[in-house]
């Protein structure tokens, strides 16, 4: 094997196998969830924004080298189950994807400046959680995150009084 062959990179000096997340001296598991908003939580994540950002921010990772193993574009909110190399802090990618995402997003869609002005999509502040032996909950919590949302929005659309006469609306009606 010479060093320059790709098959060469997947050993370590020892001659034994590496996977994907070792280095020569180094094997690492930095799994996080992260949950980040829209500023002002406007439910503004639809359609062809919804598909825009989905694909600007897997395009940020991938140039980073942060594997995406499960995502939700919430109307309010985004979901993000990741790997992140252990050379970058969560707050540096965190600040990296809302940063360029911003720009990308305001450069595809002119019109959100309006509402958003200083080309500040995104809110401050994040939520992020380690994510160990709960993997597969976290998972399974993020795939059916917007099926979840859905069904509690169905459930609060209870009108208790009637739109037409402004009177209590009555439970036998």
């Amino acid at each position: 094997m010479s060093a320059g062959s790709p098959t060469a990179q997947n050993y370590n000096q020892g001659g034994s196998k590496l996977d994907k997340n070792s280095l020569a001296h180094t094997t690492w598991e930095c799994k996080y969830h992260i949950v980040f908003a829209p500023k002002y939580r406007r439910k503004v994540i639809y359609k062809k924004i919804k598909a825009d950002i989905a694909h600007i921010l897997s395009e940020l990772c991938k140039r980073k080298g942060i594997e995406i193993i499960e995502a939700e574009c919430c109307p309010d909110h985004i979901h993000m189950f990741v790997r992140i190399p252990p050379k970058y802090s969560v707050s540096e990618v965190m600040g990296y994807l809302k940063g360029k995402s911003s720009l990308m997003i305001f450069e595809r869609h002119a019109n959100l400046k309006y509402k958003y002005g200083n080309r500040h999509f995104w809110c401050r502040g994040y939520y992020v959680d380690t994510v160990g032996k709960n993997a597969k909950k976290i998972e399974a919590y993020i795939r059916n995150q917007l099926k979840e949302d859905l069904e509690y929005d169905q459930m609060t659309l209870n009108e208790y009084y009637d739109p037409f006469t402004g009177e209590p609306v009555k439970k036998g009606k």
